[in-house]
């Protein structure tokens, strides 16, 4: 009896553990219609029901079949323009098309939709998603906007340095802190996996770019660490506020969180280029060893005052509150 029993526990418990795994669609099921669905979402990173956003002042789009536009007879257009939404309706391949086989079927409203080439639907359009927008915006903008925010706080140096001689910028003349120094470390280092991921892996920041996300466990390892590397440098740059605030004075502390945008600029500027030219990984070491050498270099303090709390070079009377420290 108790190997009876024994047996159909063991068999119980065998059972239990026994996991079938996820139940994905038998390629034999699938029509042939899904099986160019899926073969064309996994080259072109998307497919029907996907959502654009147009970008460009105006797309021509055409209401005849793409074989009727092929052969050259008189088709019917319609305009698509800034800002509208479309969602792709169809996707069709014409061979005999020389100028471009893939013609892509896309719909604003139940009025308005039409085919148009993928070469000419494509650098007309975004994907309709904040993240990629905002990839869009930083992408084919930030030189002059960076480039703008030089040349202002140069300016402003130039007149900080003519009035008081000792103006607090990062890496120079740095405040005893090492979350600046730490801010512009992380963003060169993100930066730099930024640019290989776009030089050695471009397939895979384009469907990212096609399927944004902000969770570094929902995308593959190199994109997962560089989001991981984002979102580091958005807490540290929380942190360089805070820490700021508290050690300079408001115009002191906003001069100096404009010079250190400014050194972040330069930073992505030159790691963003240098690094598609495989330079940036020469540079990326010999700037680490710079920036640490330069913050060892910086005074810091050693003591706090025992009344007010401030930190002192060294004790003594405290210049905050005149209160004397032994």
């Amino acid at each position: 009896m108790r190997r009876l029993v024994s047996i159909l526990v063991t068999l119980v418990l065998l059972t239990s553990c026994y996991n079938r795994g996820q139940q994905t669609p038998d390629a034999l099921s699938l029509t042939e219609s899904q099986i160019d669905s899926i073969s064309f979402y996994s080259t072109h990173h998307y497919t029907e029901g996907y959502n654009f956003r147009v970008h460009a002042d105006s797309l021509p789009i055409i209401q005849q079949l793409p074989a009727e536009a092929v052969i050259d007879m008189p088709v019917d257009t319609l305009q698509i323009y800034k800002k509208d939404v479309v969602v792709v309706a169809d996707i069709v391949t014409v061979p005999l098309d020389t100028i471009d086989s893939v013609w892509v079927k896309v719909a604003r409203d139940e009025y308005t939709l039409g085919w148009i080439h993928e070469r000419d639907l494509l650098p007309g359009v975004s994907p309709d998603d904040p993240i990629s927008a905002f990839i869009d915006f930083f992408s084919n903008a930030h030189l002059l906007i960076f480039l703008a925010l030089i040349v202002v706080v140069g300016a402003l140096y130039v007149l900080r340095h003519l009035m008081r001689r000792n103006a607090k910028i990062v890496h120079l003349n740095d405040i005893p802190s090492f979350y600046p120094t730490l801010l512009c470390l992380l963003l060169a280092a993100s930066v730099t996996l930024y640019s290989s991921i776009q030089l050695f892996d471009p397939e895979k920041w384009r469907h990212f770019y096609y399927h944004p996300t902000l969770n570094p466990y929902a995308v593959p390892f190199w994109l997962g660490l560089f989001l991981c590397s984002v979102w580091a440098v958005v807490l540290v740059g929380i942190a360089v506020i805070d820490d700021v605030r508290r050690r300079l004075p408001l115009g002191e502390a906003l001069l100096y969180l404009l010079g250190l945008g400014a050194v972040c600029a330069v930073v992505y500027v030159v790691f963003s280029v240098f690094t598609l030219y495989y330079i940036g990984y020469l540079l990326l070491p010999a700037y680490f060893v710079w920036a640490l050498k330069c913050y060892k270099k910086q005074p810091r303090s050693r003591f706090v005052c025992g009344n007010c709390g401030a930190e002192l070079q060294k004790k003594g009377r405290c210049p905050h509150c005149g209160a004397f420290n032994e």
